[in-house]
């Protein structure tokens, strides 16, 4: 049995697959917790506001409860809201503000050290001790950085909010995805004076099918300029230096975003024991039990794939909790 100190699991990350094994977990009966470092399905809430989810509602569903929307295609606002609602229905048990540090394997299970930042205080350090842990912290929190000059300058972002700020600016898009895409037309219709720099020849195919067409029509008629086969490699206060076909130009700039992508951020695993592939990000596990080759720490969600973000989504990565949870309890009865 479980002594009070010791919990049978911790699920490290509050996103959709996060909150799939705590919905496993609670029907299981096991005594678990949820640690996240900012909100509950802290990714989503750093998309963009007003962005239309690419799939559809009821594929977003969680815990046989129902996500009713008026459209074809739910919100970002709809999908944060919808979430809230499962942990609040299922009561889920979900530490918010809480970074986790460390994983260190122990006797019979793992301490998870967290440190919760106050302001004006000092951080405060905690410690749970749990015979368990799934690390389900997605790959939205590492943005794929360029490695450049300027790359910190307050004016440079790699997440993009909302284009209002941006009305009667100069601004500069980096990248050629979906991100890409949606900011560079979200801000052209803002009153933005846009420039997108891509390094690929055209556009990725796999953007929004309903986006593609509206983003390459603005290129064509001109207002949205854009840079194909082009590099940045310099930004600076007021502006961007970019290698491309025609040589080095700058392009004049008061905001930069740099939408290039995101990795998952392995290192709490690589420090626990994890194998991890240094080319793919991609932890070492069973595909059947998503436990890692360390006994008793596993996975959910988009972490399972590293950097092949085509492979594990929302509506596939929500059903990682049950397999694990199975694994679990499996695990418990074979120790008796």
């Amino acid at each position: 049995m479980n002594t009070p100190s010791r919990l049978g699991l911790v699920v490290i990350g509050a996103g959709p697959a996060g909150l799939g094994v705590a919905i496993a977990a609670a029907r299981a009966g096991l005594d678990y917790e949820v640690v996240e470092k900012g909100a509950v399905v802290d990714s989503i809430y750093r998309f963009p506001k007003g962005m239309t989810f690419f799939t559809t509602a009821e594929l977003l569903e969680l815990g046989n409860l129902p996500f009713v929307t008026p459209y074809a295609k739910p919100t970002r606002e709809e999908v944060l809201q919808y979430y809230r609602r499962v942990a609040d229905t299922h009561r889920l048990a979900v530490s918010l503000g809480e970074r986790v540090e460390s994983i260190d394997p122990e006797a019979d299970g793992f301490a998870v050290a967290t440190v919760v930042e106050r302001p004006g205080g000092a951080p405060l350090a905690r410690t749970r001790h749990a015979r368990s842990v799934v690390v389900a912290t997605g790959t939205y929190g590492q943005p794929n950085a360029l490695g450049i000059p300027g790359e910190d300058l307050p004016h440079v972002s790699h997440y993009f909010d909302e284009p209002h700020p941006c009305h009667r600016r100069r601004v500069v898009v980096v990248g050629g995805s979906n991100s890409a895409a949606e900011a560079a037309l979200a801000l052209c219709r803002a009153g933005a004076v846009v420039t997108l720099v891509h390094r690929r020849e055209r556009l990725s195919g796999s953007i929004k099918y309903w986006v593609k067409p509206d983003v390459e029509n603005r290129i064509a008629e001109g207002s949205i300029a854009a840079r194909f086969e082009s590099q940045v490699v310099r930004i600076g206060p007021d502006g961007v230096v970019v290698e491309g076909p025609v040589g080095r130009e700058e392009l004049p700039a008061d905001v930069v975003y740099l939408l290039t992508g995101y990795r998952p951020d392995v290192a709490l695993l690589e420090r626990a024991g994890v194998r991890v592939d240094p080319q793919t990000l991609t932890p070492a596990h069973d595909p059947r039990t998503f436990e890692t080759n360390v006994p008793g720490l596993y996975l959910a969600g988009a972490i399972v794939s590293g950097t092949d973000g085509n492979r594990v989504f929302i509506e596939n990565g929500r059903f990682h909790g049950a397999a694990v949870v199975k694994a679990i309890v499996a695990g418990a009865d074979a120790r008796g």
